[in-house]
C-alpha cells in the first residue's frame, strides 16, 4: 500500500479533493486518479516501487515510492517544471522613484528593467529566470534553501501586501528549519549582499523596503 499525502509547504495544511495518480517506472502504467481525503491523503493498492506522482495531471514527485510519500506544494498551480513552486499573483506596485538610475538584466533572452541595485522596476516582470539571472549577477548560487526563502517572501507579500521582516523570517524558518539554521545569522549568510530583507526581496522581485532610497 502506498499513501501519498499532499500539503501546502507554507503552513502544511492538507490539500483536499485533489486528483492524484501514480505511474510506475517498471512498465509506465498509471493508476486512475484518486481524490485526496480531508487529511490530504490518497491511497493506492500498489507494492513499493519506483515511479512518479502526478497531482492534478502534473508530475510533482519522481523517485522511490515508499509506504508514505509526502508532496509539499507552494500552490496547486505552481509551475510544473519547478519543484519549488510559484507564489501566485502579487499586489500591483512599482519601484520607480524620482532620479532613479536604471539598468537592464537579460532574462531568458529578453531585457528586464531594474534600478541600480537590482530591484525590478515593475514587480510584474518577476520570473524564476529573473531570480537566477540576478543571483548570477550578484555572485550567488541559489540552493534549495534560497528558493524556499524566496518563495516564503513572495507568499508573505502576496498574502499581506508587505515585505516580511527579518523577525517574521526567523520565526517561520526557526520553526521549519530549526533554531540554528533558521536564525538571523544563518539567514544573513544565505544572502550576503544586504541580508534576506534586501537581497532576498530583490531576488523575489518585491518592492523596496520603505525608506531605502
Amino acid at each position: 500500500m502506498i499513501t501519498v499525502t499532499l500539503r501546502m509547504k507554507l503552513d502544511r495544511a492538507p490539500l483536499k479533493r485533489v486528483p492524484v495518480e501514480v505511474c510506475l517506472d517498471s512498465d509506465g502504467r498509471c493508476t486512475p486518479p484518486v481524490l485526496t481525503d480531508r487529511e490530504g491523503r490518497a491511497h493506492f493498492d500498489l507494492p513499493l516501487a519506483s515511479g512518479k506522482v502526478l497531482v492534478d495531471g502534473v508530475e510533482r514527485f519522481h523517485g522511490r515510492l515508499a509506504e508514505e510519500v509526502d508532496v509539499e506544494l507552494w500552490s496547486i498551480t505552481q509551475a510544473p517544471d519547478d519543484s519549488q513552486g510559484a507564489a501566485g499573483d502579487l499586489p500591483a506596485g512599482s519601484n520607480a522613484y524620482p532620479g532613479m538610475q536604471t539598468r537592464t538584466l537579460e532574462v531568458d533572452k529578453r531585457a528586464v528593467l531594474t534600478d541600480g541595485e537590482g530591484y525590478l522596476v515593475s514587480p510584474a516582470d518577476w520570473s524564476e529566470g529573473f531570480a537566477r539571472a540576478l543571483a548570477a549577477a550578484e555572485g550567488l548560487r541559489l540552493t534549495d534553501a534560497h528558493w524556499e526563502l524566496i518563495r516564503y517572501l513572495r507568499e508573505h507579500f502576496a498574502r499581506t501586501g508587505t515585505q516580511a521582516s527579518v523577525r517574521d523570517m526567523v520565526r517561520h524558518f526557526g520553526r521549519v528549519w530549526g533554531k540554528d539554521q533558521g536564525g538571523s545569522a544563518s539567514l544573513h549568510r544565505l544572502f550576503p549582499r544586504g541580508g534576506p530583507q534586501k537581497q532576498g526581496n530583490r531576488l523575489a522581485g518585491l518592492l523596496r523596503t520603505k525608506g531605502e532610497h
